[in-house]
């Protein structure tokens, strides 16, 4: 009866068994893997946020296959902080990231057609890809200290169906971002096998640090097609609010083609709501102060891993660049797994195994840097001693 593409395991895995027998038998629980920022303990301006929805435009609806151009200028003057000119029309509005792809995915790729996705990286592109009847190959993100795209990797996988090279900038969980000189060859290669980019840039907003080396967005990038795909769920840690964009850009015959046709894929779903698009701008007046908590948490919980992990400690931090989460290289002397097992059933906190995000090897651990400050220095702590004492 069923489709085979929703030919799921639906068994919960091991870990996902031992959180819910605790949480059955009223045992504490320090999550280090929390991503929810409404979960996380946020001071946000909670009249504010919802007197924007309280808007007699609601009671009309006026249809635009790319969303409402105010909403659309709110989205330009975002990139304007990053000195980024965009034009409205070249954003096109959705309800999630995730509805993002699968339109850019609907617009490239017929069935079977295969699109390059970085590794390590999230699990829900492969979700989205499979729902869509697309193949993934992967290419790798490589560590010598700092991360770098292995073009050898992209290059020995492009194929006749291949269709598109994802960048995720910055990553998750490495929290790199593309490097201009790693730009000019995608570019190359792009342009000599016509693929088209994806860059998803829903944590660009939290940088680390500066770094002219780095691509500033791919927004008003030309040289080759290009999708750029953000939302308010990361960048205003409003992700119940389910807006999100798509920014097009390229030469212009090849620009003008993708938009018609990504605008007939729009009108045809007309997914975001009237009141999250009349209410966006107002939200976007509260980006400072709602993006800067979660960097100053961001702050305090990654300085406080690195320095409980300094000299000689056999916990090391991988160098992060950006986004909410952390790397941790741990000894080999258990596998990722049993790692994470050891920690939830003798102390109750969670992390998440490197092979969540594809890791090659074991040694790696992820923990998000969103949690309590308190709650996740307890963690690191129990982590660091428990590893120390093995």
């Amino acid at each position: 009866m069923f489709s085979t593409r929703t030919n799921w395991n639906f068994t919960p895995n091991k870990i996902s068994r031992l959180i819910e027998d605790r949480r059955r038998k009223g045992l504490p629980i320090m999550d280090l893997t929390e991503s929810n920022p409404t979960r996380c303990g946020f001071d946000y301006p909670q009249v504010e946020i919802l007197e924007a929805l309280s808007n007699p435009e609601n009671l009309l609806y006026q249809p635009d296959p790319k969303g409402l151009l105010k909403t659309r200028i709110a989205v330009t003057d975002y990139y304007s902080v990053y000195n980024i000119e965009v034009n409205p029309q070249n954003i096109f509005l959705t309800s999630s990231t995730s509805e993002a792809y699968t339109f850019i995915f609907r617009l490239l790729m017929n069935v079977g057609d295969e699109i390059l996705v970085p590794k390590p990286s999230y699990p829900l592109i492969e979700y989205l890809a499979q729902i869509n009847d697309v193949d993934i190959k992967y290419y790798h993100i490589l560590y010598d200290g700092e991360w770098h795209i292995d073009f050898e990797s992209i290059k020995k996988n492009i194929l006749k169906n291949t269709k598109a090279i994802l960048l995720i900038h910055p990553n998750n969980p490495t929290g790199s971002y593309i490097k201009k000189e790693e730009y000019k060859t995608l570019v190359e290669i792009c342009a000599s096998h016509n693929l088209a980019l994806i860059a998803d840039e829903v944590f660009l907003d939290y940088s680390f640090y500066e770094d002219d080396s780095r691509v500033n967005s791919f927004a008003d990038k030309k040289d080759v097609l290009t999708f750029s795909v953000s939302g308010i769920s990361k960048i205003l840690g409003l992700p119940q609010m389910k807006l999100a964009w798509i920014v097009v850009s390229g030469e212009e015959e090849v620009w003008r083609e993708a938009s018609s046709r990504l605008e007939v894929i729009t009108d045809s779903y007309l997914s975001v709501s009237t009141p999250i698009q009349n209410a966006a701008q107002s939200w976007f007046d509260l980006r400072e102060k709602l993006n800067r908590e979660i960097r100053d948490r961001v702050k305090i919980n990654f300085e406080f891993l690195i320095d409980r992990t300094r000299n000689d400690s056999p916990v090391k931090v991988l160098n992060v660049e950006g986004g909410w989460n952390a790397i941790l290289k741990i000894p080999q002397t258990k596998s990722d797994e049993e790692w994470v097992e050891y920690f939830l059933t003798n102390h109750g906190v969670v992390v998440q195994p490197g092979y969540f995000y594809d890791f090659d090897r074991d040694g790696f651990i992820v923990v998000s840097l969103l949690s309590d400050p308190m709650l996740f220095q307890k963690g690191i702590d129990i982590i660091v001693k428990e590893i120390m004492a093995s």
